[in-house]
């Protein structure tokens, strides 16, 4: 099984794995799959547009790191039992108005999220990749 070789609570590049795989291994697990393609975004609020859209958030997402980060714990974490998480950001943008402290800062909040979920002893992997 894909997921035996990947710690339950981590945030890392994609690297060898596809796509299509780590969908196969959230299904088998009964894990959620949460994917968004980035590949259009250029900047900080395209980019949280883009997850908040594919990820389905509320109307009401704030567009911000601190929402993103309530959305993928408070909000879920009170809608009941989760049975764990396979999270893909895909083609994260590499460009002058999305740079390097950008994209960390963004990857900050997925990391405290694996956190968040690894406190309750829920698998929360989150796997991206860059432009």
């Amino acid at each position: 099984m894909l997921m035996q070789t990947v710690r339950p609570n981590i945030v890392q590049a994609i690297r060898a794995f596809r796509v299509d795989d780590l969908m196969s291994a959230a299904q088998d697990l009964g894990h959620h799959f949460l994917y968004a393609n980035l590949s259009g975004a250029t900047t900080k609020q395209e980019v949280l547009e883009t997850i908040a859209r594919a990820f389905l958030f509320p109307a009401h997402f704030g567009k911000n790191l601190d929402a993103l980060h309530d959305c993928m714990t408070d909000l879920v974490n009170k809608s009941g039992a989760q049975p764990g998480f396979v999270v893909v950001l895909e083609q994260l943008p590499d460009s002058a108005k999305f740079d390097r402290e950008g994209r960390e800062q963004l990857l900050d909040v997925f990391r405290d999220t694996a956190d968040f979920w690894a406190e309750r002893k829920i698998p929360f992997r989150c796997f991206y990749s860059f432009q």
